[in-house]
């Protein structure tokens, strides 16, 4: 009886309806993905009243970690097989990414202080597919000196251009050494240090992250922005730039609704919008749940709660997630590795991104390796797409392979009130996610998010 006293009632609530939890909001978050949880976070933090609700019953909706029950039933599996281990043992990403250690999601980690709730550990190599063969990615310019990536004397050349690269100071002309790289392409730039080709498309894929070779013509500014965080976070941990937290990815989402719901963020799971409801100028104005309704001054979500008008599709992403009895072959028995396989080097467009985690991550039962093998669709056979990844793998005791539509917000939703993340990218780490996060907060608030913050002032326990 006390629970119906306190159903709050409103002037704006149709008859028949009911208040959806406390009513009204300053803004309703749809999906637990890392993305919105991240928003959530960062509004509540400011003081505002936040409600997030998400259609499953677990946090991370396509990011999400699941144990072995949840995946099987997730892909129609049947019962996993008593052989590979422990339900409680696994923790296996549906998208799987790495954190690069000094780039802008360890930040926002930092500046948030959500590493509090959070352990980390480093990926033990960074590899890139080469000729035919997996070939580590150079640590330091001495490692590069023994490189079997490259001949001797593009060896030396490319220790030049690290060095060149490591002092640029965008702030410093003196460092720039006359040349202008808001500018000169990054391909003018690989030329004027006497790289060759093969050397361009290790560096820009394998260590500056580009997904293609669209960067080569464009400014080179940005381009060695990225490797100087690759190599300052390479410098970190040394054996590779990546982290990766403890028990899976599905922490990072449920990290940010902790910190929501600290600062008083409601969070509703297991609980589908029905409806977003719009005013008279087509203005987002609340969300309608079966029976209840709940307004706010805006919303934000994944684009699968939006209006198909509302966002358009941009490819199709195939992923593989393979179970192993062995670490990937000629990696050196390392228990997390990354491989990138250049698309050129495959006759593909887009590069093939290869990641493995195992118990040492805590994702697995002891002795069961996961290799994750992704890329953006070009034709239309998903398996052949990552053929050449799931080739270096050797036995693959089990696959789930998954094609999703990716999608990104039509308008930037200021005229509608409704912010639309885009999907998530088909490369395995989070800088281009990032991007999209950080333009998403300033869409809604109006101002960039601060990310001063040194990578390197909270020692956490990498």
């Amino acid at each position: 009886m006390a629970e119906e006293q306190e159903k709050k009632t409103f002037d704006w609530l149709p008859e028949g309806m009911e208040a959806l939890a406390d009513g009204e909001y300053d803004a309703i978050i749809m999906g637990t993905g890392l993305k919105e949880c991240v928003i959530s976070g960062l509004l509540s933090v400011q003081g505002m009243r936040v409600l997030h609700m998400d259609r499953n019953d677990y946090y991370g909706a396509d990011c999400a970690s699941l144990n072995l029950t949840n995946l099987y039933k997730k892909f129609e599996a049947g019962n996993p097989p008593d052989s590979l281990g422990a339900n409680r043992d696994f923790n296996v990403d549906l998208i799987p990414k790495f954190i690069m250690a000094c780039g802008n999601l360890t930040k926002m980690l930092l500046h948030t202080k959500v590493t509090r709730y959070l352990e980390f550990k480093s990926i033990e190599g960074s590899f890139v597919y080469k000729g035919g063969k997996i070939l580590k990615v150079p640590a330091t310019p001495e490692e590069a000196l023994k490189s079997p990536l490259m001949g001797l004397f593009e060896k030396r050349r490319f220790r030049n251009f690290l060095l060149y690269v490591d002092a640029y100071d965008e702030t410093k002309p003196e460092t720039h050494k006359g040349r202008d790289l808001t500018v000169m392409t990054m391909r003018q730039l690989y030329e004027e240090f006497g790289l060759v080709p093969d050397t361009h498309q290790f560096i820009s894929h394998a260590m500056c992250l580009q997904l293609d070779e669209a960067h080569m013509d464009q400014p080179a500014l940005a381009t060695v922005k990225e490797l100087q965080t690759y190599c300052y976070s390479l410098s970190r941990y040394g054996t590779s730039p990546y982290i990766y937290p403890v028990y899976g990815l599905g922490g990072l989402p449920e990290g940010f609704s902790r910190l929501c719901a600290i600062h008083g963020g409601t969070f509703m799971l297991n609980r589908d919008v029905d409806e977003i409801q719009y005013n008279d100028k087509g203005e987002a104005i609340g969300v309608r749940s079966g029976n209840e309704m709940a307004r706010a001054k805006f919303v934000v979500g994944d684009p699968s709660y939006f209006p198909k008008e509302k966002v358009r599709a941009t490819g199709q992403i195939v992923r593989c997630i393979c179970f192993l009895n062995h670490p990937i072959p000629n990696c050196g028995d390392l228990e997390s590795a990354q491989i990138i396989i250049p698309g050129p080097q495959v006759g593909r467009k887009n590069d093939i991104f290869v990641c493995s985690l195992s118990n040492s991550h805590q994702v697995t039962a002891r002795g069961v390796y996961i290799a994750i093998v992704s890329t953006k669709m070009e034709g239309n056979d998903p398996v052949k797409e990552v053929t050449p990844g799931l080739a270096l793998l050797g036995h693959i005791m089990q696959r789930f392979t998954t094609v999703a539509t990716t999608y990104e917000p039509v308008g930037d939703g200021n005229s509608d009130k409704s912010y639309i993340s885009s999907s998530f990218d088909a490369s395995s780490h989070f800088e281009g996610d990032v991007d999209d996060l950080l333009s998403l907060y300033k869409r809604i608030t109006g101002k960039d998010l601060d990310m001063t913050i040194n990578a390197d002032s909270v020692e956490a326990d990498y």
